[in-house]
């Protein structure tokens, strides 16, 4: 096969991925959006998913679509839950001393 042939299935490939791309974009920004309004939950789902795998004696990033969703956003859903608990950890601690 030439390189012009191979040159449109890789351009073909690119198009599909970038129409499934743009078909996930709104589910997965509405899944994040309710991962930062309710971070407590999100990050009892994710402490409930590790508790899971390490029962199972799963390699996380082995699963499919896990490693892409560390590397996205859901890492920073479960940064603010940890900001989150902190903050509110740290207001405990101000109440009690007043």
């Amino acid at each position: 096969m030439s390189l012009f042939g191979q040159l449109d299935k890789v351009r073909a490939a690119q198009a599909r991925v970038a129409a499934h791309r743009a078909e996930l974009a709104e589910p997965a920004a509405a899944l994040l959006a309710r991962g930062e309004r309710h971070p407590l939950l999100a990050l009892g789902a994710a402490g409930g998913a590790g508790f899971v795998l390490g029962s199972l004696d799963v390699h996380p990033l082995r699963v499919p679509g896990v490693g892409p969703l560390l590397r996205g956003g859901l890492a920073e859903v479960v940064a603010q839950g940890v900001r989150l608990v902190a903050e509110l950890g740290a207001g405990a601690f101000d109440d009690a001393s007043a």
